[in-house]
């Protein structure tokens, strides 16, 4: 038999100096927007020696912004963690009127510059603010003090572990949840032995993601904190600090221990989204 079909050739592809010409550019860019800056970083921080940037990063108020940022990270990664699970559950588990609504009230951290939130939270617990007076009364300090910059980080911070966990939640179902119910299984052994299986890759990226953004926020944090050295400095705040103050050495090597987090981040990134795919 003859087959009357024609192979056609491809005519779809793009000439090849067209490819190469488009990943030259996006090379170029991207070695404008992010490789060259991180290359000067690191030059900067070492060009005179492992001596100076040891001496810079061995300050007191480099250890105090690394004491702080860390702190910081370790209250706010467990609290949004939490969040995220419940909020997931809720809503990848539930159809209700305003699921939509709480969704977007989700998404509101990606919307709204971190300078904005900095403010609101000023407006709030300043001693002008609406909550301010009733805790002056009571003696507790929300601005330029720990409790004001964990209240920045919480907010910038809090989509991650949702918007990370709810698709995985409604791809994975509730089938083998209701099974195990169905079976006597009581709420927590579900969840233990159930559903954080099924997430467990989803759930640990968007913790990472969340520890990067509390550990690298700089806006909602410069806003109400007062950038006080020594006292409310964490790192990406003491860069600018010791920047504007022509501390050159401690300003490139703070830059580098947050671009190595950032690196470390990445890395880690790339390792949890394979095994997703990979499950």
């Amino acid at each position: 038999m003859i087959s009357n079909s024609s192979t056609k050739p491809n005519t779809s592809q793009s000439p090849p100096w067209i490819q190469w010409l488009l990943i030259g550019i996006a090379l170029l860019y991207l070695g404008l927007i992010l490789f060259i800056p991180a290359i000067a970083v690191f030059y900067e921080a070492f060009h005179k020696g492992t001596q100076e940037f040891l001496t810079a990063i061995n300050t007191r108020e480099f250890q105090h912004a690394m004491q702080l940022t860390v702190t910081i990270a370790f209250i706010v990664v467990p609290l949004n963690t939490l969040f995220g699970l419940c909020a997931a559950w809720v809503i990848a588990r539930n159809q209700f009127p305003g699921r939509t609504l709480l969704i977007s009230i989700i998404d509101l951290p990606f919307a709204i510059s971190p300078v904005v939130a900095g403010l609101m939270i000023v407006l709030l617990y300043g001693r002008n603010g609406w909550f301010g007076a009733a805790l002056q009364s009571v003696d507790i300090k929300v601005l330029f003090s720990l409790p004001g910059m964990v209240l920045a980080t919480l907010f910038v911070s809090l989509p991650f572990v949702a918007r990370e966990v709810i698709p995985v939640l409604e791809e994975v179902g509730s089938e083998q949840e209701e099974a195990a119910r169905t079976l006597g299984a009581q709420d927590f052994q579900i969840f233990w032995r159930v559903t954080l299986p099924n997430i467990k890759w989803g759930l640990l990226y968007g913790v990472l993601l969340t520890n990067a953004r509390a550990m690298g926020e700089f806006g909602a944090v410069a806003v109400v904190s007062g950038l006080i050295s020594g006292r409310t400095l964490t790192l990406p705040t003491f860069v600018e600090q010791a920047y504007k103050n022509y501390q050159t050495e401690a300003a490139f090597g703070a830059a580098t221990i947050l671009a190595l987090l950032a690196l470390v981040t990445l890395v880690l990134k790339e390792i949890l989204e394979r095994k997703t795919n990979h499950d």
